[in-house]
């Protein structure tokens, strides 16, 4: 049985809200995936308990490939919630900013090396982000957030996790997303090899020219 003594919302997000809990004397997070008032019910619910059920097997497998997850503590399939552990560390994304470039190029080649082992594992994250990602006092990395995942083999679902990985870097850490991207490249290939990350920079590239074109035409139907 769930015991949830307190709950306090630390952050609200478009997929669900996660809640800073008490669980049986433990610090933990709660995540509940609430209604979308803009899909059928029925698919809504089919939805919700398809995403719970998937991403702690996702964070298991992810585990099993060598990867830090927090650890999942309850699953209530009916309320669509998830019980997991607290992770106490910082964000990766604020500590990029907090160290020189050395510890940069470190910390962003073993951020290669983790999403190489989840993509040889057939774990695409779906929202990789320094947001999700939690340094610890250990020095560890831990992934969180794999709401948005899933499992694949397929090479464009690899190259959007990287593009992705690139995007956030450019947005957030604008000042040094090049040598920080470079790194995690070089992380990545010390895992897949040259031959496995070409093919998957290949697609990184290929979902660029899409965009760009995407957005010409959007701009000269807008003349």
């Amino acid at each position: 049985m769930d015991e949830i003594v307190s709950q306090v919302l630390v952050k609200k997000g478009a997929e669900a809200n996660l809640y800073l809990a008490d669980w049986h004397g433990r610090k933990a997070i709660l995540k509940k995936r609430l209604p979308k008032k803009y899909r059928p019910s029925e698919l809504d619910q089919r939805i919700r308990v398809y995403r719970t059920l998937h991403e702690p097997q996702l964070m298991h497998d992810a585990k099993e490939a060598g990867v830090p997850t927090p650890f999942i503590f309850s699953v209530n399939v009916k309320a669509t919630t998830i019980v997991m552990e607290w992770i106490e560390g910082k964000q990766v994304k604020l500590s990029l900013n907090e160290i020189n470039q050395e510890e940069r190029g470190s910390l962003c080649f073993r951020i290669g090396q983790m999403i190489a082992k989840l993509h040889k594992k057939g774990v695409i994250h779906g929202d990789l982000t320094t947001s999700n990602m939690i340094l610890n006092s250990k020095g560890s990395i831990i992934l969180i957030d794999f709401g948005l995942g899933e499992k694949s083999q397929e090479l464009e679902a690899k190259g959007v996790d990287l593009h992705l990985m690139k995007r956030a870097l450019e947005s957030t850490h604008y000042r040094f997303a090049k040598e920080c991207y470079d790194s995690v490249i070089g992380g990545y290939r010390s895992i897949s090899g040259s031959s496995e990350l070409e093919k998957v920079l290949e697609k990184v590239r290929e979902i660029e020219r899409r965009g760009r074109y995407v957005a010409e035409r959007k701009q000269e139907n807008q003349l």
